[in-house]
């Protein structure tokens, strides 16, 4: 493997009641816009041996993302979220364990200029060694996306994936679960930057928009354009992540890249599901990038 951004942590598909299914989780979908982003990243994963792990190795052919970094596991299974419905409102069962769980170390990239990963990923011991591995391997830079779901996080926990950590995306809920206190948002996002040693922190907030705060004290917001269709939200934090690194990779300035993320991921949710299987939708966004750098 390449010295390329590594991406770790769970592929899953969303199971519905009708019998659907959507591919997804957070650092499959991050990857799934590098690479159509022309970063090539490294998806370091671990599938079953089964007809969903069949399905990812199909889907990442089709977008030709490497798969070397994706195991195979005999015994358990791909990522499953069972989704049902309680009371008019979608409930989700991330199963476990699962495949993703039992990420292994054993012949994992030994360089990443950038490692991206979640708090879920690293919710089974067996996931944690082959991260703790990763992380050792001390990568330029660490993007943590912080995601709490019940039942799999634990405070300590989360903190633990924070050590060492340059870079950290978490949206107003998570900051409120992690840093409470009656202080305004801003404040309580700066002390948990500083706490935590980090060298910057996207925070998210929905229709509202994202800020990114600096160690050196730099502030940007950028709120999504007025009017905005939206068919599917879900999958729009992992847009903007996926853009926010776009931007630290290629050295473009904070907040041009917090703009171009807000931009981006305001354009995912006007379409169902995480991803886009088009080329051409990237493509747009590319071309216009290219032209306001000249």
């Amino acid at each position: 493997m390449s010295a390329r951004p590594c991406i770790f942590g769970e592929v899953l598909f969303d199971h519905f009641p009708d019998g659907g299914r959507v591919l997804g989780g957070a650092p499959f979908n991050v990857a799934w816009h590098l690479q159509a982003f022309g970063e090539s990243p490294v998806l370091i994963s671990r599938v079953g041996s089964d007809p969903d792990a069949a399905a990812v190795i199909d889907a990442m052919d089709d977008w030709r993302l490497d798969r070397t970094g994706l195991q195979s596991d005999a015994r358990l299974p791909t990522g499953r979220v069972e989704v049902s419905i309680e009371a008019g409102e979608p409930a989700y069962d991330i199963v476990h364990p699962a495949a993703w769980d039992a990420i292994e170390p054993h012949g994992l990239t030994p360089r990443c200029p950038l490692l991206y990963h979640g708090t879920l990923a690293l919710r089974d011991e067996r996931a944690r060694e082959a991260w703790r591995q990763l992380h050792g391997s001390r990568p330029e830079t660490v993007f943590v996306d912080v995601n709490l779901r019940p039942p799999w996080w634990r405070r300590e926990r989360v903190f633990e994936a924070l050590a060492g950590a340059h870079w950290v995306k978490l949206n107003s809920d998570e900051l409120d679960e992690l840093a409470p206190g009656t202080a305004a948002a801003d404040r309580r996002a700066l002390s948990f930057l500083v706490r935590n040693d980090l060298r910057g922190l996207v925070l998210t907030d929905g229709a509202h928009g994202a800020s990114v705060l600096t160690a050196a004290g730099e502030r940007w917001e950028a709120r999504p354009e007025a009017n905005i269709g939206v068919v599917d939200t879900v999958g729009a934090g992992d847009a903007l992540a996926a853009v926010m690194i776009l931007g630290l990779l290629r050295g473009w300035p904070l907040g041009v890249t917090l703009e171009r993320a807000q931009s981006f991921a305001s354009a995912i949710v006007g379409q169902r599901g995480a991803t886009v299987p088009e080329p051409g939708f990237y493509a747009g966004f590319m071309v216009k990038w290219s032209s306001d750098e000249e």
